[in-house]
Parts: C-alpha cells; sequence; structure tokens
C-alpha cells in the first residue's frame, strides 16, 4: 500500500529508476515466455460455457502465430503441472 500511495502522489519519480526499468524488463521476459498463457484457456472455456464468444480487436490468429500461441500454453500447463 505505501508503494501505491508513493506512486499516486510522485508517478514520473517513482518510475523514473533503474528498479523500475529492471521490473519492466522481468515482467516482458515473463509475458514473451508463455508461463502465464495457460490463463488464456480458462478464458476460453469460461466464454465457451457462458454462451458468449470473446471479443476481441485483434486479428485472429492464424499460422505460425496461432501455432507458437498455443506452444506456449502447453508449455505454460506443464509447468504448471510439474512446479
Amino acid at each position: 500500500l505505501n508503494s501505491q500511495v508513493n506512486a499516486s502522489h510522485c508517478m514520473l519519480d517513482y518510475i523514473n529508476n533503474y528498479f523500475a526499468v529492471f521490473t519492466f524488463y522481468v515482467a516482458m521476459a515473463v509475458e514473451f515466455s508463455g508461463l502465464m498463457h495457460f490463463s488464456y484457456v480458462i478464458q476460453l472455456v469460461v466464454g465457451q460455457l457462458a454462451g458468449k464468444p470473446i471479443e476481441s480487436n485483434e486479428p485472429p490468429k492464424t499460422g505460425g502465430v496461432l501455432l507458437f500461441f498455443w506452444f506456449r500454453v502447453i508449455v505454460s500447463l506443464a509447468v504448471l503441472c510439474f512446479a
């Protein structure tokens, strides 16, 4: 909570340091690695069970992008199961 209060009053001062840059790069590496991609499967299943399609501004994934997406989902599931 203390860091949230500090960030709300001094937004640029809070992120204008090397630790914030390090945190950003770590978050980007985790996102690119796909360690959290299994949550997309949960989103798709809940959407199907609710009977509502998932609306997105992105075009549908095709080809290599679709293959890379599902590869990261499977790796994420494997890490989740064996962790």
